[in-house]
């Protein structure tokens, strides 16, 4: 016999989890995850950044609501979720114009310089500064989604690829692993896999593609203080932060990627800390580790998060690009209301604030379904 579930969501990442937890205690809810841990891709390998100024104006907007969601939640954390760090741009006058937005103030090139010493001068002309950022212990805010839906009876089971899914009367019948699953809501947070999973579902595809995203820790033979604001540069050819004595760097490319467990490029790397090294006094020694991670974004580059137009109880989360954390608590408080509240409970004619964030990040806009 199948186990039968109001909600099954399909991906165990931080997508998948923050819904876990915002549904536990409301409906019996059962989480799959192909690997055999949890987080095991993009979720493990974020930079691990909540920036208010980063992204249009839905995720800005996603991104407060999740600041003020988690900043309660730490309250009851033995340690917080959410560390105070800034975020810097710098770059010509028309890319910080460009990139900056209402969250981020413009400063001074002698005031990033001061803000972060490692920076040469010389090397930019612009630069803004965003106050609002925050540090994300990711392991933690993971682990406590994880706690909260297991004690409220969420079922997880990992491991378990779904291999098929098709529609049946009002529900779905899912394959996993070895695992045979009844639900009414299909939920796909499948991260890179998601128009994957939607074709093994029989659903249309809505085109969601992953871009590669590569990052390392380096050794460096001048660390950065501890208060330095992350640094980006607003042509988006690299950032880096403290991480302790050592420090976070990317090259921020963004190449589209099929899905797969991606690794860093020969290369890649090693041009990243050739670069620093001539735009930073950082003097970077070596690399610690290097990993690379997919983020995947629908053709607007707007998150998807709703019910499937035309497949009844498929309900997409999928294609948050690079804002998973800084949006997951707002996203999974959204998906969770309508999710309960099914296809015919959405308020789609109200004029308020937040079905106007869903209507912006609905699986069914035309921005998405071209």
């Amino acid at each position: 016999m199948a186990a039968h579930y109001d909600v099954l969501i399909v991906g165990g990442g931080i997508a998948g989890l923050s819904l876990a937890a915002a549904l536990a205690g409301r409906c019996s809810v059962a989480l799959v995850e192909a690997e055999q841990e949890l987080a095991y891709h993009t979720s493990s390998r974020s930079a691990r950044q909540l920036i208010p100024s980063y992204g249009p104006p839905v995720v800005q907007e996603l991104t407060v609501r999740t600041l003020e969601l988690m900043a309660a939640l730490d309250r009851h954390l033995p340690e917080p979720v959410l560390t105070p760090r800034s975020f810097m741009l710098i770059g010509s006058e028309a890319d910080v114009s460009a990139e900056a937005s209402g969250h981020m103030q413009p400063i001074t090139v002698d005031r990033a310089l001061e803000l972060c010493p490692a920076l040469l001068p010389g090397t930019f002309a612009a630069a803004g500064l965003d106050t609002g950022s925050f540090g994300c212990n990711a392991p933690l805010l993971l682990a406590g989604h994880r706690k909260r839906a297991v004690a409220a009876g969420v079922d997880i089971i990992t491991g378990a690829r779904v291999h098929s899914a098709q529609r049946l009367g009002s529900g779905w019948q899912v394959g996993a692993g070895a695992e045979g699953l009844e639900t009414a809501v299909l939920v796909n947070a499948a991260g890179a896999w998601a128009d994957e999973l939607a074709v093994i579902s029989g659903v249309e595809k809505l085109g969601l593609q992953p871009y590669r995203r590569t990052a390392a820790i380096a050794a460096v033979g001048h660390p950065l203080p501890a208060d330095t604001p992350m640094v980006a540069a607003a042509d988006n050819s690299f950032y880096f932060r403290p991480d302790g004595a050592d420090v976070l760097i990317s090259p921020s490319e963004t190449v589209p990627s099929g899905p797969e467990d991606a690794r860093p490029r020969p290369g890649d790397v090693e041009r990243l800390v050739e670069k620093l090294n001539s735009f930073t006094s950082l003097g970077i020694t070596g690399i610690r580790r290097a990993w690379t991670g997919l983020r995947t974004e629908a053709a607007d580059g707007v998150p998807v998060a709703g019910f499937d137009a035309e497949a009844a109880g498929f309900y997409w989360l999928a294609g948050q690009g690079g804002y998973g954390f800084q949006t997951s608590a707002a996203m999974a408080e959204l998906a969770a209301d309508q999710i309960l509240a099914g296809p015919q409970g959405l308020s789609a004619g109200s004029e308020g604030p937040e079905s106007r964030t869903a209507r912006a990040l609905a699986a069914t806009r035309w921005s998405i379904r071209r």
